[in-house]
């Protein structure tokens, strides 16, 4: 068992980083790990113009630790009007690199979202003819679908019929969740990836519901079954450049969690690719960690490589109870456990 890992410094495809007095508490914790980070738009507002792209990315980088050097790469938030010649003044800006699909009503604040994917048809036959992926949400908002297939049915009713009309589209299918997910992604083309979480590799449904609920293992996609999080895993340590980083990590003030109707979302940003190591060491794939976290996404994203490097070391520590969160506090991953491996200073 190695006791070390020295691996370039990963990116992260999936970030929510929220904004206001919690930005500064939340973005350090990614500043560590990542070198750079897909930033998710669902503010409220929504981040729906490049001016507002711009505007969110500098209050990011005034919040940074002191000599940090994180990147964070913009998005912006789809909606039912968002303007094709938005998308065109996106990609000359140089600092927007995606397009948010939010089903409207899925997750947090994504009441702008989508209604209907064919509203979009002429802003994403733009996003396609310029390069700018779109990076999807894919769960349909139906209650006569059960939670636990609004993926695959997603599959169905969306995806499939978008990739067929539009099989130049870059897709990233973000935080897949079932086997069916990763089935598709194999067996579509070369312009269609997925991210994949810590929390979706290391747990299964039965977390949510372990000694009671537990609302800080709540997320949606909701956590699967076990034969799901077996497919994920395998699809993370395959080597396919297809798969890749992107942790989610989404965090609500505790008593947003811990509530009658607690909000979705997991923060895991606090010990992200230290979680990531754990659950490629569980598979035996240490060796294939590095590309997964470093270089897939930048290649499918168009990004050079990272040059500098970060150290893991086999040592065991306990996660906090509770993070700073502006005036509140954020209940993190695995709280008052133990994480197998530690970043090195």
């Amino acid at each position: 068992m190695s006791a070390s890992l020295n691996i370039t410094r990963p990116d992260d495809f999936h970030l929510h980083l929220r904004d206001g007095p919690v930005l500064r508490d939340v973005v350090a914790h990614s500043a560590r790990r990542f070198a750079r980070a897909i930033v998710m738009p669902n503010l409220n507002p929504p981040v729906t113009t490049t001016a507002a792209a711009f505007a969110y990315r500098a209050r990011i980088v005034n919040s940074l630790p002191r000599h940090a050097k994180f990147q964070p790469l913009m998005t912006l938030y789809l909606t039912d009007d968002l303007p094709p010649d938005e998308i065109a003044q996106a990609r000359a800006s140089g600092h927007i690199y995606g397009v948010k699909l939010y089903p409207a009503g899925a997750t947090t604040h994504s009441e702008a979202g989508v209604t209907d994917i064919r509203h979009c048809d002429a802003t994403l036959e733009k996003m396609a003819e310029l390069g700018i992926p779109l990076l999807v949400h894919g769960e349909v908002i139906d209650p006569a679908v059960d939670v636990f297939d609004r993926e695959p049915v997603f599959i169905e009713r969306v995806l499939a019929p978008l990739l067929r009309r539009l099989p130049t589209l870059k897709v990233v299918f973000e935080h897949i969740t079932s086997r069916v997910a990763v089935d598709f992604v194999l067996g579509a083309g070369k312009n269609l990836a997925a991210t994949l979480t810590p929390q979706h590799l290391l747990y299964n449904r039965n977390a949510l519901l372990r000694d009671g609920i537990q609302p800080h293992y709540y997320c949606l996609p909701v956590l699967k079954r076990e034969r799901d999080r077996e497919a994920l895993t395998r699809a993370a340590i395959s080597g396919n450049p297809k798969f890749f980083l992107g942790t989610d990590s989404a965090p609500h003030a505790r008593h947003l969690k811990e509530s009658a109707c607690g909000c979705a979302g997991i923060f895991n940003a606090h010990a992200a690719i230290e979680l990531y190591a754990e659950a490629f060491e569980q598979a035996g794939a240490l060796d294939k960690l590095e590309a997964f976290a470093a270089f897939h996404g930048a290649d499918f994203y168009g990004l050079p490589r990272n040059r500098d490097r970060i150290a893991l070391v086999k040592k065991s520590w306990t996660v906090p109870e509770a993070y700073a969160f502006g005036d509140h506090q954020v209940v993190p991953l695995r709280a008052g456990e133990a994480v197998s491996w530690s970043l090195a200073d």
